[in-house]
């Protein structure tokens, strides 16, 4: 649910770098760059590396031309011979066996995916010379068709451009042999080596003005709670105090002022004046927020929809399983090519990344918009049956109060730690832009991020907040026209639905969009014209509407037969599978416009919520059988009451994870299993104190006293 917009990110994320780059580009250098990009994106392992360094191609010739008059520092240059020459000695000094150490060297499997060369950034950096410590370098290459990085180890007097020309000279070896050598020919039919650019990752951590803010917003946030906390327990104690006897009174005198030492009790401990101020205290303190947290009770208020906790938890457990697969293979996995076949290939893995993987949403999108009419209907119903601008008002700002504080939270949290972390070999410069959310902050608070493009937007992932709070807005409108006429409700029902479906095929044969888990080459148009777009999307909401609509005002059950029941699980089981089947199909990106992929794209998602769909009446008719059972067990409740953070905050943990590794991860079965556990875990636990310290304090918060 939104990590192929990192793989999306890798692309696009090169090209608007290009697009800013000032040196003009040839030709010849546009047509070589899309002919690798396209080359690498169909059968090579370093994919999902070459969005990372398509920028670097923009300016090659111009880079190559501007080197040519560059000299390397004089402070630079005798710092680097005096490294080299430490290591030719007999007995070499230990800071230059370090720095030696810890150059990248080429390893095994390179023609699986093993090209990146990351080396030692630490050890570099723990080298100290005469007058000089270790500067750990990336220096970003390529061979024939091949990109990749080799980490290197030079004095810190050098800059970036020092170290260009220290790689270009050649000054780099130890006796005559290159520090920096090629791939040997029987693994690259190429045995050249180009020079894409080079980057010094700083040791130093300088915070920006806008970075202290966030820092400082989060520590807000996080201190409010706990000072209502601690205010709320003193008065408590204090009402306490004030009531304990200092002297032992009789029985008849313990009698006679039972009353009314209780009602002193109760008055003393609420001693806080009944005002704004006063719901606040109560609103943000934990004794408070932490109460039905963890509850297992699984009734949901108002009655019925037990089954949802159960489609709710597991439908985040997908994202988050799927993302934890996702993550390492972006660009730091060593077996790239086993990774991809495993995940895309293996029947085990059609719930983690083969498949419709993105449906999750979908399920997100259905429970939302049946949820939504059934709140809406309510609060009409308690309004007297009246449906007026004040009460719709009402409706989108508790969906605001909702979602936006935990979300603020979250996007300042990311951006501040975004500036604190010392981050690995794999974190390239560009990534550093994309969580900082200095740009397109703006876009979040008002939930229109989906009409910008993922690599331009402040926590990428977020997108989904603004295409939900866009299809909540229509719930209203839909609910004012079933109130109005049911055949016109049908009939605007019907025609979104519709449209919905077009666009989506339309889209997709005219951009020739892939029908899941796009490729490098159709990552941007793919995300920038159909993955985020409500005009796309909107159906499986509207079918969400559609259902609540009907769970709030039906007389009596659906389903009356088993005969009928049956037929429903045979439509959804047998649906469910050709979705998946079909998708297996035509998981190939189409060369042209291709009706079959059209046809899928605009009609899988409805179809998948009108699964979903089935599932939850089944359910609520008594005709779930197990499948109700195992959906609507009490340990889901808790788990679904912090859904919502764990959405927000789990790609928090594997971006930071993944930015922070120094070498490759080498996937494996248990390697997955083992990231996704400890991601989970982490999300849990952070996601309980962020419900109870973020979220909830501003659900129970009223502005105003009843």
């Amino acid at each position: 649910m939104g990590l192929g917009w990192l793989v999306f990110l890798l692309f696009t994320v090169g090209s608007k770098a290009t697009e800013n780059m000032q040196a003009p580009v040839s030709q010849k250098c546009k047509e070589d760059t899309n002919t690798l990009l396209w080359e690498n994106t169909q059968d090579r392992p370093y994919a999902v590396q070459i969005g990372c360094f398509s920028f670097l191609f923009t300016g090659c010739n111009r880079a190559q031309q501007n080197t040519q008059a560059s000299t390397v520092s004089q402070k630079c240059a005798e710092d680097t011979n005096t490294f080299l020459g430490h290591i030719t000695q007999d007995s070499p000094k230990e800071y230059a066996v370090l720095m030696y150490d810890a150059f990248g060297k080429m390893g095994s499997n390179v023609k699986g995916g093993n090209v990146n060369q990351p080396g030692l950034l630490q050890q570099c950096r723990s080298a100290h010379g005469p007058t000089f410590s270790g500067q750990y370098c990336k220096v970003f290459l390529k061979q024939g068709t091949v990109q990749y990085f080799v980490g290197i180890c030079v004095p810190d007097s050098c800059g970036q451009e020092d170290v260009k020309m220290l790689v270009l000279d050649g000054r780099l070896r130890f006796g005559q042999t290159p520090l920096i050598p090629p791939f040997p020919r029987i693994l690259v039919n190429h045995s050249t080596q180009e020079m894409l650019m080079t980057h010094c990752l700083s040791d130093t951590i300088a915070p920006g003005a806008s970075d202290a803010m966030c820092l400082f917003v989060c520590f807000v946030m996080l201190a409010i709670p706990l000072a209502a906390t601690l205010l709320t327990a003193m008065n408590l104690l204090q009402g306490k105090k004030e009531v304990a006897p200092t002297v032992k009174p009789s029985s008849s005198e313990t009698k006679s002022n039972t009353s009314e030492e209780a009602s002193s009790t109760t008055n003393t401990s609420l001693s806080f004046p009944q005002g704004f101020l006063y719901r606040c205290i109560q609103a943000f303190s934990i004794h408070n927020t932490s109460q039905g947290v963890l509850s297992t009770s699984s009734s949901a208020p108002g009655g019925g929809y037990s089954s949802l906790n159960g489609i709710r938890v597991l439908s985040v457990l997908w994202i988050i399983s799927g993302h934890s697969a996702m993550v390492p293979g972006i660009n730091n996995i060593d077996n790239y090519k086993h990774w991809r076949t495993t995940v895309e290939n293996h029947p085990l893995h059609i719930p983690i990344f083969s498949g419709p993987y993105f449906l999750s949403v979908d399920t997100f999108l259905v429970l939302g918009g049946l949820l939504s009419a059934k709140s809406l209907l309510g609060i009409i119903d308690r309004a007297k049956d009246k449906l007026t601008l004040s009460l719709v008002a009402s409706f989108l700002f508790k969906r605001i109060k909702r979602i936006q504080p935990l979300h603020i939270f979250v996007m300042c949290l990311t951006a501040g730690l975004n500036s604190l972390i010392q981050w690995g070999p794999y974190w390239f410069p560009e990534f550093h832009k994309l969580l900082d959310c200095k740009r397109y902050w703006w876009a979040n608070i008002l939930l229109v991020s989906n009409f910008f493009p993922v690599s331009e937007t402040c926590i990428p992932w977020s997108w989904y907040l603004s295409l939900d709070f866009q299809c909540y807005a229509t719930t209203p409108l839909l609910i004012f026209f079933y109130r109005l006429n049911k055949r016109v409700f049908v009939v605007v029902a019907g025609g979104l639905l519709l449209l919905n479906s077009v666009a989506g095929a339309v889209v997709t044969a005219q951009l020739q969009l892939p029908v899941f888990v796009p490729p490098i080459m159709a990552s941007d148009l793919y995300h920038v014209y159909y993955y985020i777009k409500p005009y796309t999307r909107y159906g499986p909401f509207l079918i969400g509407i559609l259902t609540g609509i009907y769970l709030k005002t039906k007389k009596g059950p659906l389903i009356k037969h088993k005969w009928q029941a049956a037929l429903g699980w045979i439509f959804s089981l047998s649906m469910t599978a050709a979705l998946i089947g079909v998708s297996y199909i035509l998981k190939e990106t189409p060369a042209s416009p291709s009706v079959p992929h059209a046809l899928f794209q605009g009609l899988h998602r409805p179809l998948w919520a009108l699964v979903v769909t089935w599932i939850i009446l089944a359910c609520e008719d008594g005709y779930g059988g197990v499948i109700n059972s195992f959906l609507s067990l009490g340990f889901w409740v808790p788990l679904s009451n912090i859904s919502f953070a764990c959405y927000l905050t789990h790609p928090i943990f594997m971006i930071f994870y993944i930015g922070m590794q120094e070498t490759a991860i080498h996937y494996t079965e248990i390697t997955y299993l083992y990231l996704f556990l400890g991601h989970l875990m982490l999300t849990i636990v952070s996601s309980y104190l962020f419900t109870l310290l973020v979220e909830k304090p501003f659900l129970l918060l009223k502005w105003r006293g009843k």
